[in-house]
């Protein structure tokens, strides 16, 4: 473990002195936590407007809806699946990073099942909940529907470094990088998740 760990440290000082660029077989990808928008910094309360009744509704405590640009108002999570699959991919993201990952489920929920991005950030939002098994499970199935999703490997990595299962997060690195992930953010993440122990929470 501690040669292991020590060979991760060699590996994470080489890679973190290159850029990490915005790529990834999975979709796009960045580098930096999502920008907050009117999603997290405004939609955060108990009322909330529904679109299917075009009314707005009262929560019994304050839940995150996601932002319509359009309507310019804060849409229940539940019901925002009508907005543009980008709009809701975003969201997703912002909630997560903000803690908010019942409300990114429930956005999650209403979009394309069949996704590998949406497996992907399914197992990320469960890992981040603290259910390592569902999330393994969704990192596996984004993995076999796309063997390139880079950013599933190296979302399953850092939770098995979470884990401590520090080879089995090697061997993601190794995929990722067998599959053109060198010097993205998918691999620098891995790298520097292995060398230090700390995960991303985008």
């Amino acid at each position: 473990m501690k040669a292991l760990r020590l060979f991760a440290v060699a590996m994470a000082s080489a890679t973190l002195l290159s850029t990490a660029q915005t790529a990834s077989a999975a979709g796009d990808e960045d580098s930096k936590p999502p920008s907050q928008t009117q999603t997290t910094r405004d939609c955060f309360t108990e009322r909330q407007w529904d679109p299917e009744i075009e009314k707005y509704v009262r929560f019994s405590k304050k839940v995150n809806g996601v932002w319509d640009p359009t309507l310019k108002r804060c849409i229940r999570p539940d019901k925002a699946g009508y907005l543009k699959s980008d709009l809701l991919e975003d969201a997703v993201r912002e909630l997560a990073y903000a803690g908010r990952n019942q409300e990114a489920q429930q956005v999650l929920a209403q979009m394309d099942q069949t996704s590998d991005l949406v497996m992907t950030y399914w197992g990320f939002t469960h890992r981040k909940l603290g259910n390592l098994t569902k999330a393994r499970d969704f990192y596996t199935f984004a993995i076999e529907k796309n063997p390139d999703n880079i950013l599933a490997r190296s979302y399953m990595g850092q939770g098995l470094v979470a884990e401590g299962n520090v080879a089995a997060a090697l061997r993601q690195l190794r995929e990722i990088r067998s599959r053109g992930g060198q010097d993205t953010w998918a691999e620098a993440s891995l790298v520097k998740a292995i060398a230090t122990g700390v995960t991303y929470n985008y």
